[in-house]
């Protein structure tokens, strides 16, 4: 018991640390790397590590975080250790080093490292759900949708290590701000979670000098009911402090060069591997069935609002509602050829063309007709948002079941938040994710793939 009331997360980093350097360092021993002078090569990778580290934030882990966080903090620090790792060859003129040596090196220490930082995750989370140890207590100071959804998260996710004391509501009549204060310090309660709707400056000002005397956490659930997602960037415009609404990733020069990388080479690889042999066969297919053209092109809004033509094997007979009505279920426009290939995506494979000239992005907010595009814009709040990057092929909406046809207000509503959500929170290992989710739905089938 005494074990488990003390708090020794802050010893988990410099331990880690430790490990991981040990493993760099001893196991440069291990392979015949021939290296000419041990006290560099250990200082320079030692150095090198931390700093990638530092800048990754590679031990910055926070109880929350899911294993998919962890899996892209360990492939990026990696990327880097190995371009670091063979750059000392080069600054130090070391030309006997064995390069298929280093590599093998490279390749055990990335299998080892890895595998311990993900066993101490998981090991870690099941200490906290089982043992009950490493926990923070908290109380929710506000009583309405937003926090009853946190007091789940706390109640439901155990591994997280939240233990749940008491939940105050600032709306009853016996909400008293010093009853709230007593009982924290009474139940030596860790963090405070207070909803900024339900309570006033002075409130807030109260609880902040609180949790500053006393060394508490506080944390703030902001009302966002009229917004789906803000990422508020803080910085400062001299001495003044300024707040923006949002942040996007793909702003960053860096990032959108990755991200346009990432398209070319793989929109070759579909197109040289996949396109080239896969379309003289459907397109005989598609014109024995029905007279008319093979690609199908359609006008749509992408980066900026701006219109492009968007391509796709044609799966419908040429009609004069194309461009104006959406293809519903058992839509009679449909030919034999244009049900399979739309219930398995493989219409959608010429956009990849679209992502080669650089008017659509593999993964993204999907593109809608300009016709939608002008009556969304009017009727549903933030739609617009999803313009402030390229459209894709797939995207986040799409692999979580909003996609196709929109029957009902909550089908839209959906969608943008989603599409929000990964402008904001891009990062390639999100795309790639949502790739994979992609391949896997078109092999299972969709319901709303017609």
């Amino acid at each position: 018991m005494l074990f488990k009331q003390h708090r020794y997360s802050n010893l988990i980093t410099p331990i880690s640390y430790l490990i991981d350097l040990a493993v760099l360092n001893m196991f440069l021993y291990i392979l015949p790397i021939n290296f000419q002078t041990p006290v560099l090569i250990h200082l320079y990778i030692t150095l090198a590590w931390i700093v990638i580290s530092i800048k990754n934030e590679f031990y910055t882990i926070y109880r929350f975080s899911k294993v998919t966080y962890i899996i892209r903090l360990i492939f990026v620090q990696f990327v880097f250790f190995f371009l670091t790792l063979y750059a000392f060859i080069g600054f130090f003129k070391q030309p006997i080093i064995s390069r298929l040596a280093l590599g093998e090196y490279f390749v055990l220490v990335f299998v080892i490292i890895s595998t311990i930082k993900l066993l101490s995750y998981f090991l870690l989370m099941e200490y906290r759900e089982k043992v009950k140890g490493n926990l923070r207590n908290v109380v929710i100071i506000g009583k309405n949708k937003k926090t009853d959804q946190l007091r789940n998260v706390f109640k439901d996710r155990a591994e997280f290590g939240y233990n749940f004391q008491k939940q105050f509501s600032p709306k009853s009549k016996d909400f008293d701000i010093q009853d709230c204060l007593d009982y924290i310090m009474r139940k030596n309660i860790d963090e405070i979670y207070c909803s900024i709707s339900e309570l006033k400056n002075e409130e807030i000002a109260k609880f902040i000098s609180f949790a500053d005397n006393n060394l508490k956490t506080l944390k703030f659930i902001p009302d966002n009911k009229n917004i789906f997602s803000k990422k508020l960037k803080f910085e400062y415009y001299d001495y003044i402090p300024v707040l923006s609404l949002r942040d996007i990733p793909l702003d960053s020069p860096i990032n959108a060069f990755i991200k346009r990388s990432f398209d070319i080479v793989f929109s070759l690889v579909v197109i040289i591997g996949l396109l080239s042999w896969l379309t003289p066969i459907l397109a005989l297919l598609i014109t024995l069935e029905s007279r008319g053209p093979v690609f199908f092109r359609q006008t749509r809004n992408g980066i900026d609002n701006r219109e492009f033509y968007c391509y796709k094997f044609r799966s419908m007979a040429p009609n004069k509602n194309a461009d104006d009505i959406q293809a519903t279920k058992n839509d009679m426009r449909i030919t034999k050829i244009g049900k399979f290939i739309r219930r398995t995506s493989i219409d959608e494979l010429p956009q990849f063309y679209n992502v080669l000239f650089g008017t659509m992005s593999v993964v993204g907010p999907r593109p809608h007709m300009v016709k939608h595009t002008n009556e969304y814009a009017t009727s549903v709040d933030k739609y617009m948002v999803r313009h402030f990057v390229k459209p894709g092929i797939t995207g986040l909406a799409q692999v979580r079941g909003y996609r196709g046809e929109i029957e009902q207000e909550a089908d839209i509503q959906n969608r943008i938040k989603f599409d929000i959500f990964y402008i904001e929170n891009w990062s390639m290992f999100l795309d790639l994710k949502i790739i994979v989710q992609t391949v896997l739905n078109a092999f299972k089938g969709e319901a709303k793939a017609y």
